[in-house]
């Protein structure tokens, strides 16, 4: 599957004409009217948007009064997409699902949802590329599996986000600390990370296909150099494992 972020500048249409054009077994989060159920997997309400409410408001804790009264917003949209699509009666479920940094779902949130996608990167939780894959696993099981499968609902629980920088902008960027950021790493990740998760059965989306320049130039950093393509669709030094 392949994770769409928006549907704007019409990109959940383009996409799901290259899959009609193609014939790629791909189904995509976004977009349903033009092209039908088929190809979608799940529509997601929200990207980080607790993490964001919080630190617009001054608060860290998402299951605190600032952040149950933000989820209200959140709710409210979520609720607003299910009976969209419901009223669409479309041959094929699809489910409404939320998406988060790993750290910060709020548990309301997830009471109204199927799925929840965590972000959760090891190198912003500053660790080294060698524990990297192990950290991920367990972060994600402690943070937001096991608090979903305590709710009545039982949400499904996604990583939404997972992958290692292979360059920086700037050299005061280029370490998270105990690891660097560089290609050589990215492949220890793929080779860890990846294979893990398809052995242990853990649903993720790998952050991302292709560097985004335009992250370079707003963010700097290792912001712009997270793909496994470079900015001009070539596969970087890498191979993608197997397993």
């Amino acid at each position: 599957m392949r994770r769409l972020y928006g549907a704007d500048c019409n990109q959940s249409a383009l996409v799901l004409e290259a899959i009609k054009q193609t014939k790629v077994d791909m189904q995509i989060l976004a977009a349903v009217k033009t092209y039908g159920p088929g190809n979608i997997a799940g529509i997601t309400v929200g990207n980080e948007f607790i993490l964001n409410y919080l630190n617009a408001n001054g608060a860290s804790d998402p299951n605190s009064a600032v952040g149950n009264q933000g989820v209200q917003l959140l709710i409210a949209d979520i609720q607003d997409t299910a009976s969209a699509i419901q009223a669409l009666n479309l041959s094929k479920h699809i489910p409404v699902g939320t998406a988060d940094a790993g750290a910060y779902f709020n548990n309301e949130a997830l009471t109204a949802v199927e799925y929840g996608m965590a972000n959760v990167q090891p190198w912003f939780g500053n660790v080294s590329i060698a524990q990297a894959a192990e950290w991920t696993h367990e972060f994600f099981q402690e943070r937001n599996v096991r608090p979903a499968v305590a709710l009545a609902n039982n949400p499904k629980m996604y990583v939404a986000e997972v992958g290692w920088p292979s360059a920086s902008s700037d050299e005061g960027s280029e370490s998270n600390g105990p690891s660097t950021a560089s290609t050589a790493n990215l492949q220890h990740l793929l080779d860890t990370s990846v294979c893990q998760s398809n052995t242990n059965g853990t649903g993720y989306f790998y952050f991302e296909f292709f560097d985004q320049t335009w992250k370079g130039i707003q963010f700097g950093g290792v912001e712009g150099y997270w793909g496994l393509f470079t900015a001009d669709k070539e596969l970087k030094n890498i191979t993608v494992p197997s397993c």
